[in-house]
């Protein structure tokens, strides 16, 4: 079944607030082989002028792929998960994400195309502080493999 195009334009309520802690930094950092000091050692991110140790570019994703369960589990969108594959992911960070944030994701829904029998879903997570600081616009492309109608 392909997915609803009425969607296109749509804005989730955000997240629940995340507080980003050094220990979760640190461990994403050791995920990804990071070894910058930024990510670990408070006295180095603050002789770099941070306020605390500063996320790896990508921890983004923690955030803004927890927001897209509003979105993948609503039933009318009609998406089935299974058939998902993450075809493109993109940051634009306004600041790094740093040790005690408070940071909350809204999910809107930009494009809803279908090509070539499948169905191409473009999401924007936009993760700001509790505050509403900006942070980071994170955009994604979730491809429901053959899904859509064909063109007859």
């Amino acid at each position: 079944m392909p997915l609803d195009q009425s969607f296109i334009g749509r804005e989730y309520p955000p997240t629940a607030p995340y507080e980003v802690g050094r220990e979760k930094i640190r461990e994403f950092a050791d995920a990804i082989g990071s070894t910058s000091p930024l990510h670990r050692d408070a006295e180095a991110a603050r002789a770099a002028g941070y306020p605390d140790v500063i996320a790896p570019p990508t921890f983004a994703v923690i955030l803004s792929m927890g927001a897209h369960d509003v979105l993948v589990n609503d039933p009318q969108l009609g998406l089935d998960y299974s058939r998902v594959v993450h075809g493109q992911q993109e940051f634009t960070h306004h600041r790094p994400i740093r040790a005690g944030d408070r940071l909350v994701t809204a999910v809107h829904v930009d494009d809803v195309k279908s090509r070539a029998g499948n169905d191409f879903l473009t999401v924007r997570a936009e993760i700001s502080t509790v505050d509403g600081e900006p942070v980071c616009t994170a955009k994604s492309t979730l491809v429901a493999r053959g899904t859509a109608e064909e063109a007859s």
